[in-house]
This record gives C-alpha cells, structure tokens and sequence, in this order.
C-alpha cells in the first residue's frame, strides 16, 4: 500500500494540499520500515486545484497526510477512494509512522492572509 504526503520542499510536510504539486510517495507494505519509493515534481496544472480528470499520478495511495486541505480538496479525494489525513507533524516520515500506528499530531491552526483560520 502507497501513501502520499504533501512535501513543497521534499523536507516537510506541507499544508494547501489542493495547491500542492509535489508529493513523497510512501510504500507501507511493511508497516515495520516504511520507505521512499518516489517523488512526484508536478507541472501546475495537475495540483488539484487546476486539475478535473481522471489519471492523476496520485490516483492509486490509500491516503494522503498534509499539513492543511480545504473541504472541496477532501470531497474530491473521497470520490478518487483516498483517504485525507490533516496532521501537524512536519517530518514525513514519522507523519507516515504516526498513521500506520494511528496516532496523528493534530495540526496546529494557522492563518491565512485572507484572514481567516484553519486548525
């Protein structure tokens, strides 16, 4: 089973997962030793705030973590049959042990230039 996680800079996880277009892709098959086993660097039409189709490089993990996601990005990943996980742990590695073993950091709230909070 794969798993992604929203990483901007490919260090941490990162929120605005409908903005995002680069993702760590995570193989738990062996919930022991998750592992690396890609990165996805994508144009800016295919984050999913531009992107309407089938056939997203993403399509196929069971879960993306992300640091923040908006209601529209959840829906449209439910309809895909992928599970949005917001945390607030920024290591992506220990993002993805924490769901393994189903113990997520709650994300802390932020704000927004457009001023208003999330959390």
């Amino acid at each position: 089973m794969k798993i992604a996680v929203t990483s901007q800079n490919f260090r941490t996880v990162t929120g605005h997962a409908g903005k995002s277009r680069r993702f760590l892709i995570y193989d738990i098959g062996t919930p022991c030793s998750p592992r690396e086993v890609e990165r996805l660097d994508l144009p800016k039409d295919m984050s999913f705030h531009e992107f309407h189709g089938d056939g997203h490089p993403i399509d196929g993990v069971a879960a993306v973590l992300t640091g923040s996601a908006g209601d529209g990005f959840i829906a449209r990943m439910g309809q895909r049959g992928i599970e949005v996980v917001v945390c607030g742990e920024e290591d992506p590695l220990q993002a993805v042990r924490d769901y393994i073993q189903g113990t997520i950091k709650p994300p802390l709230p932020h704000e927004h230039d457009h001023g208003h909070r999330h959390g």
